[in-house]
């Protein structure tokens, strides 16, 4: 019997995979908005202009659902810091792989892991950039450069994000400036 898992992994048109997870929405009340899509559209765009080694369909897979247990908004510190591993367990319940779940646990580095999948990496650097320079409803968005700067010096600082120096030359190639 095929699962979840199989059957949007196996759908290769980008914009049908956004609509199965638009409707796992729906019925399942999972986190999915126009932040999720611009992250996930980051992601595919990053790996085929830099023509990152990776399985491209599996991380913009995991793009578009390591947020399904997000919550909009939330003042519990230990909410924040679980939403990955929260959701990493809820679709080891739709089919998904050990690996896959790991994926998308490892988006952030509050899951302190030594053996982190390289496929994180770029989830976790389009999660960080994507925040930067989109509105929130306590800030505006950062200009590139500026989100840039936040993401190298700040937030992934001494993290040794293995994609950080490929994906600040593709911002700045998408952008048309210099890095």
């Amino acid at each position: 019997m095929e699962t979840f898992a199989d059957y949007i992994l196996g759908e290769k048109d980008y914009g049908k995979k956004m609509e199965i997870v638009y409707y796992l929405q729906k019925r399942n009340d999972i986190f999915f908005d126009n932040s999720v899509v611009l992250k996930a559209e980051l992601a595919r765009l990053f790996i085929e202009t830099m023509k990152i080694d990776v399985d491209a369909n599996l991380v913009v897979t995991a793009c578009l659902l390591y947020a399904c247990k997000k919550n909009i908004v939330s003042y519990d510190i230990e909410k924040i810091r679980r939403y990955a591993v929260d959701g990493a367990e809820y679709l080891q319940t739709l089919g998904f792989s050990k690996k896959f779940c790991k994926i998308c646990s490892e988006v952030n580095r509050y899951l302190k892991n030594d053996d982190r999948e390289k496929e994180s990496d770029i989830l976790e650097l389009v999660d960080n950039f994507g925040g930067l320079v989109l509105d929130r409803p306590e800030r505006k968005g950062f200009p590139i450069d500026e989100a840039m700067n936040l993401l190298e010096n700040r937030n992934l600082k001494g993290l040794g994000n293995i994609y950080l120096d490929k994906f600040k030359e593709f911002i700045y190639l998408k952008e048309g400036v210099a890095a």
